[in-house]
């Protein structure tokens, strides 16, 4: 997955980010607009009971068989893709759904919620996924449910629910024998799980961030660090509405849930509360990195200047002295100005002193534990004498 990153550049996972255009301002409510770049949808029909289960691919012209009611049976509408604006209208007219939840479901930028309409509860979720290439999906998902029914409108084709419909093809665990509402929670709870693998990627970006910050802190990791806190801001406003959705589901007082189906809503509950402790944590977590990574670099420039320091304090005595003995006084007019450059090894004398002066305060520097490793070992040894 890191190869998707520019040469050089920390691997960050990113959501996708679909351009939706909004309504024109001043439209109607209900007003129904395709994203553009959305893919054909595909309807498929599961009519079950406990004993036997029935399904098939549904086409728009038979969409009102499709939906016919079979007492004592559950129906399970499944379309992958947004549908047009007509055939979302048709399916409307056959369900009483109201074209506010019909313009939901089209307006794919919405924000996670349950509203209970009369006759029927609307849920708009978001699932996010891990792509191969490293890209996490954030895909909307809206739900119609009503005693005996359950329409599920995904944004995009191809999802995760494939061990769903094994288990209802196959009969095994309590899908068949329970109705739509658990139904909706089984789907639900597929969505939710899909996002710890999600997390994993956040948390494996996070420890190589942190890695790169003790290794070579600097502009590359403070973007990395920007980039990791951006994306998180992104995945908590998906996530911290699906804890209030999960919440209600969970709770008494709505008449499409029954109380077996609560019960499981609280495992989703516990889910999304899993996902959102994480998101706090990680963001918690990019604050720390980024105060460690200003921490590290300007410990890192105080080393230099450090260095630089101790280089310019040796040079300043001897800076001194190549100053007087540069002054051009005539040793011939006085026998006071400078006799020393008449010896026969001042020369000599001179490069003694000045390495003198420089092995001096060298050794001077490193007592103080100003050079090398001594303050450390120092240290460490006064610890381990400490009882």
């Amino acid at each position: 997955m890191a190869a998707t990153s520019r040469p050089g550049e920390i691997w960050v996972p990113r959501l996708r980010r679909r351009r939706v255009k909004k309504p024109t301002p001043g439209s109607p409510p209900g007003t129904l607009n395709l994203p553009e770049g959305s893919a054909p949808a595909r309807m498929h029909r599961f009519q079950f009971d406990e004993n036997s289960i029935e399904e098939g691919p549904v086409v728009e012209d038979e969409l009102a068989r499709a939906l016919a009611p079979v007492p004592g049976r559950t129906l399970w509408l499944d379309i992958q893709g947004l549908p047009r604006p007509e055939v979302l209208e048709r399916l409307g007219q056959l369900l009483g759904l109201s074209p506010l939840t019909l313009e939901d479901i089209l307006h794919i930028n919405q924000r996670p919620k349950l509203e209970e309409f009369d006759g029927y509860l609307f849920l708009v979720i978001r699932q996010l996924r891990l792509l191969s290439a490293g890209e996490v999906e954030n895909e909307q998902m809206s739900f119609v449910l009503r005693p005996g029914l359950l329409v599920t409108i995904q944004e995009f084709t191809g999802d995760d629910f494939e061990p769903i419909r094994k288990r209802l093809r196959d009969g095994k665990g309590a899908l068949r024998k329970s109705g739509a509402d658990y139904l909706a929670y089984a789907l639900m709870d597929a969505a939710i799980d899909t996002a710890f693998p999600v997390l994993e990627a956040f948390g494996e970006a996070m420890d190589a961030i942190e890695e790169a910050v003790w290794n070579r802190a600097g502009p590359e990791t403070y973007a990395a660090i920007h980039r990791m806190r951006r994306e998180l801001r992104q995945m908590r406003r998906v996530v911290w509405p699906m804890r209030d959705v999960a919440a209600a589901l969970s709770r008494t007082g709505i008449e499409a849930i029954g109380g077996a189906s609560r019960d499981a809503f609280r495992d989703c509950h516990d889910h999304v509360l899993q996902v959102a402790d994480f998101l706090e944590t990680s963001q918690e977590r990019t604050a720390e990195l980024s105060d460690l990574n200003l921490a590290v670099v300007s410990e890192r420039t105080n080393q230099v200047i450090k260095v630089l320091t101790i280089i310019g304090t040796i040079f300043m005595p001897l800076t001194f002295l190549c100053g007087v003995y540069g002054m051009n006084f005539d040793t011939s007019a006085s026998p006071l100005n400078m006799p020393e450059l008449t010896w026969r090894y001042g020369y000599l004398a001179f490069w003694a002193v000045t390495l003198l002066i420089v092995g001096g305060m060298l050794v001077f520097f490193w007592r103080k534990g100003w050079l090398g490793h001594r303050r450390r070992a120092r240290l460490s040894a006064a610890g381990r004498k400490r009882p």
